[in-house]
């Protein structure tokens, strides 16, 4: 990585790097509705004060699947505002733009179209909120390339095997080989990799001249044993990795020591959850190369709103109150009070001299009342705050370490149940016909109420068959299980259930 001066000079790319914008989030929220179109103008100015080459967006460019008409018109707006004119383009495309951009009636790059005039060309991958849905397979951004204004690419059509086929720039001397993958669910992709069935093309010719960036938008970090991509997956012959999806911004490059290539985590400009990645100050990234050599200048951004988070763990504070102590509650209520006060005296010295930024921040108390403690009323206490604060309605958040039960016996029975017996309860239509009503309906308690329902009616037969052991049980409930299968009680029965998902 060169830390050298880098000169703006006609052999040196200079590319804006920004990831999960989520446009459109909250956007009906009174106080923070227009955070993101705010951070999104900010961004795209910011390439044009800085005259960059292009943009490169790693994925999530909306919040919502099929964006709101306010925000695809403030999208289209803001895009034509900043990245139409007539300064030229500096840089050539030397791949097959047809396999490039298979995605569209126009597979060229829009600034070679000779009925737009574009000024800087917006590169950018589809994330998970904006991904290709439907039997044509679109998504919001190929409205965005029909129309001109953004460069759409990575979209593998076959769930098979994957080929990246980089998009080949060239200014002056300095070869740049871009690829770029939308987002595949996890467990997916990470299957393809370990059958070899994705393949990264590289150029036929003096491979050793390019340089080679590749922009993903996935699991970063391990959620289960597939649910992430790990680093080692991709190919060591690239040489900086932009990866989307991950909300944290960690955008100084990290060594992989294995691959021996660099990986920069942009994170989201706008937080989307009141989590600690979130809080975290918000960055993008000026991307320089010259030859094989890059540098990466850090941009603070200053729309943002602020985001303070703390934990507080009742337990640590014995020496002023304990859950016998009188009037405990509102001890632990002024504890708190005193711990928001802190963060919002923060946000207001951090703010000063920043007329940019959203003047209410975003604030998150996170008390653990673990060991006997009650939880007060957040709603009254939220009032305190309601003119000062972004976010009233969710400021503080009780949670609770998992306690461990002195009564091992009704544990083990209750695991029992909840792990053996549940899922052998139901058959494979009323299963069907639960999961039916939680996707069409959006029935949130759709597999619960099945469940609890066949539970009570299967606990009401073993009491009738006067079975006790575990292993009768397991017998008994695969023998009551098979005699409904496909009969007038399993549909008589997926009715009743039916009508009680109604009445929940």
């Amino acid at each position: 990585l060169s830390t050298e001066d880098f000169l703006d000079d006609e052999d040196t790319f200079k590319i804006l790097i920004a990831t999960d914008v989520h446009l459109g989030y909250l956007e009906k929220d009174a106080i923070r509705g227009s955070d993101s179109y705010n951070t999104l103008d900010e961004i795209l100015k910011c390439a044009k004060t800085n005259q960059v080459d292009f943009i490169l967006l790693g994925g999530d460019l909306f919040h919502e699947n099929k964006p709101s008409r306010r925000c695809l018109h403030s999208c289209i707006t803001m895009m034509r505002n900043y990245c139409m004119g007539d300064s030229p383009v500096q840089f050539s495309i030397l791949s097959d733009q047809t396999v490039n951009f298979n995605t569209t009636q126009f597979p060229w790059v829009n600034y070679q179209d000779e009925n737009l005039n574009i000024s800087i060309p917006v590169f950018s991958i589809h994330g998970n909120h904006d991904d290709p849905t439907g039997s044509e397979g679109l998504c919001a951004l190929d409205l965005l390339s029909a129309s001109g204004l953004v460069n759409h690419f990575g979209h593998s059509h076959s769930v098979d095997k994957i080929e990246i086929s980089p998009i080949l720039l060239q200014k002056g001397s300095t070869k740049l080989a871009l690829y770029g993958l939308g987002s595949i669910p996890d467990e997916r992709l990470y299957r393809m990799f370990v059958n070899n069935q994705v393949t990264m093309l590289r150029p036929k010719e003096d491979q050793d001249d390019w340089f080679n960036l590749f922009t993903i938008h996935q699991n970063r970090s391990k959620h289960g044993p597939t649910n992430y991509i790990p680093e080692q997956f991709l190919d060591d012959f690239l040489d900086l990795v932009v990866w989307g999806h991950e909300h944290e911004c960690l955008i100084a490059p990290s060594r992989n020591e294995r691959q021996l290539f660099y990986v920069t985590q942009p994170g989201s400009s706008v937080a989307t959850s009141l989590s600690p990645g979130e809080a975290t100050k918000k960055h993008i990234g000026l991307l320089r190369v010259k030859g094989r050599k890059m540098n990466l200048q850090k941009i603070p951004l200053k729309t943002v709103r602020q985001f303070f988070i703390q934990d507080v763990v009742l337990a640590d504070y014995e020496d002023r109150f304990t859950p016998e102590t009188p009037q405990v509650n509102k001890k632990v209520e002024d504890l708190c009070y005193a711990k928001v006060l802190e963060m919002l005296e923060e946000a207001e010295r951090e703010r000063l001299g920043c007329p940019m930024t959203p003047e209410k921040p975003l604030i998150r108390l996170r008390v653990d009342y673990s060991g006997g403690f009650e939880a007060f009323n957040t709603s009254r206490f939220s009032q305190k705050f309601v003119d000062r604060v972004a976010n009233p309605k969710d400021i503080v958040h009780f949670l609770r370490r998992r306690e461990q039960k002195e009564d091992i016996k009704e544990i083990e029975v209750a695991v029992y149940f909840k792990t053996k017996v549940q899922l052998s309860l139901l058959t494979e239509q009323g299963m069907g016909k639960a999961i039916q009503e939680f996707v069409d309906k959006d029935e949130k308690d759709a597999i619960e109420e099945l469940i609890t329902y066949q539970l009570e009616k299967t606990q009401r037969h073993l009491q009738a068959r006067g079975v006790i052991t575990e292993q009768d049980i397991d017998t008994e409930i695969q023998r009551f299980r098979e005699s409904k299968k496909n009969t007038t009680e399993e549909e008589d029965e997926i009715r009743e259930v039916s009508a009680a998902i109604i009445k929940a």
